[in-house]
């Protein structure tokens, strides 16, 4: 097993470990979580670079990577929801008894901004529909690789879900702290934060229906028998 394929193996065992970290309700284990997150993220890019540029691309590895990447992004909206859905769904409070919907948004004039499960639904679907349209159509003789809309879209979901997770520990150790949250400095955080939290989810929605119509518009049915446009 070559190194960029140990680096998408270690993705894989670290996803579900990110999100338990972030249910915990300890401001040191929080921040553990964000950095992993970051660590995670980052690994994603690193591991398909060394393995092109090192000439060790693998159908092994061509099978684990999208593996390690819709398993991070379920594990990583996992905890999100149950720490940010909104107060209309107790449900959430059997899992993470008193953190329920505890740390949504708080940005400026919109005030608090949980996270629905209609945008999961969303992000999640799309992963789904797009694994399904790449398999036919690779059936056809057609390889997709990622459209630039596309690469957007990871982006802002990682902004998206890094300054989430990031919020998740600021507002744990404030409170240990017991820091000031009426604060002019607090606020200022807190609002950054959220600007950049809830700026990043909206554009990763609009994305993910832009790019995933684009994949439609450009490659055509899978069932068509004419060949993509490119």
């Amino acid at each position: 097993m070559n190194l960029p394929t140990l680096i998408t193996v270690a993705r894989i065992a670290l996803a579900p470990v990110v999100a338990w970290l972030a249910l915990v309700p300890s401001a040191s284990v929080r921040f553990g979580a964000f950095v992993l997150y970051l660590v995670v993220a980052v690994s994603d890019y690193w591991d398909g670079h060394l393995a092109r540029t090192r000439g060790e691309e693998s159908d092994l590895g061509k099978v684990l990577d999208p593996l390690a990447d819709k398993l991070f992004l379920v594990c990583v909206l996992a905890a999100m929801y149950v720490l940010q859905a909104p107060a209309s769904e107790p449900w959430v409070a059997r899992i993470a008894p008193g953190q329920a919907g505890a740390f949504p948004y708080r940005a400026p004039v919109l005030g608090s901004v949980p996270l629905p499960i209609w945008i999961i639904a969303i992000v999640l679907a799309r992963e789904v529909i797009m694994t399904v349209f790449r398999s036919l159509m690779q059936r056809r003789g057609v390889v997709i690789g990622a459209s630039r809309s596309a690469k957007w879209k990871t982006g802002f979901q990682f902004t998206w879900m890094g300054a989430a997770y990031f919020w998740f520990f600021l507002w744990t150790w404030a409170a240990a702290a017991r820091w000031d949250t009426a604060s002019t400095g607090w606020a200022m955080l807190s609002a950054f934060n959220a600007v950049v939290g809830v700026g990043a989810m909206a554009g990763a929605v609009v994305l993910t229906l832009w790019s995933l119509g684009e994949y439609f518009v450009r490659y055509g049915s899978p069932w068509s028998p004419r060949r993509p446009a490119v």
